[in-house]
């Protein structure tokens, strides 16, 4: 992949935030676009690390270097989970809510809910740009696929963050939404092309350790976060059509990119 082409799929990527934010303020997205887009955009991630990362990180080194790539990926973005929630964590039918209520009497996260989403977010969006800057190095098709996956997948992010700040209420709202969506922007831009520049001249394993760690980054992200926020703004299951849709046009892309060319 050319530079240029790299530096279009970055800047598309670090523009998707922002519009997103600014796309909730214009008009508050309904529940039903909401499941919608952020399904779109689980199904999409899934896709992307199913069919392009996780193949491409066992090609470029080893089958054990892209499980270990992966669990170091996942073990990462799930330690920043624990980090700002300060290690309590718990679905609202766990056996274990009535303590984690009580830890959190006296314990607050570090930040309200915007700022654990958006804060999140905006480091996983590092670790994202570092998976298009190192994948378009090695594999134009695969930095491609992955670009396209990401900018869906900020779009709805972006929404959802948008949604939770006008749900909250308070002062300055716009300043807010359009400041941790263009944060989040600026840290994949950033990141796409430190991973082009900075990374692309490593060695074939350290490249699939780090396709790898990015893999298993956005698996987390998809199933801790994007596919739980789908399902709860869903309307007859509008998440989980979405979420195949998504799902299969990733597959589609992937197949046609890897047909030979004539």
């Amino acid at each position: 992949m050319d530079f240029p082409v790299l530096l279009a799929i970055a800047l598309a990527g670090g523009l998707a935030s922002p519009i997103g934010g600014a796309l909730s303020l214009w008009e508050r997205p309904t529940t039903l676009a909401l499941s919608i887009a952020v399904g779109f955009a689980g199904g999409a991630l899934l896709g992307a690390f199913a069919f392009e990362l996780l193949p491409r990180a066992a090609r470029t080194a080893s089958l054990p270097v892209a499980v270990l790539g992966f669990a170091l990926g996942f073990a990462c973005v799930y330690a920043l989970d624990l980090y700002v929630h300060r290690g309590a964590t718990a679905g609202e039918k766990a056996s274990q809510r009535k303590r984690l209520l009580r830890v959190r009497r006296r314990e607050r996260d570090r930040g309200d809910e915007v700022t654990v989403l958006a804060g999140g977010t905006s480091a996983e969006e590092f670790v994202e740009g570092l998976t298009i800057g190192v994948s378009a190095a090695t594999e134009p098709a695969v930095g491609l696929i992955d670009g396209l996956a990401i900018i869906v997948d900020n779009i709805s992010e972006a929404m959802s963050i948008g949604d939770l700040v006008r749900e909250k209420g308070g002062d300055h709202q716009v300043r807010r939404i359009l400041g941790w969506t263009s944060l989040i922007g600026v840290n994949l831009f950033v990141s796409a092309l430190a991973g082009w520049f900075l990374l692309r001249g490593l060695p074939k394993p350290a490249l699939g350790l780090l396709l790898a760690g990015g893999a298993g980054a956005m698996f987390y992200l998809t199933v801790a976060e994007l596919v739980p926020e789908a399902d709860a703004h869903q309307f007859r299951q509008s998440s989980a059509i979405a979420c195949a849709v998504g799902l299969m046009v990733i597959f589609t892309l992937s197949q046609l990119a890897a047909q030979p060319q004539r």
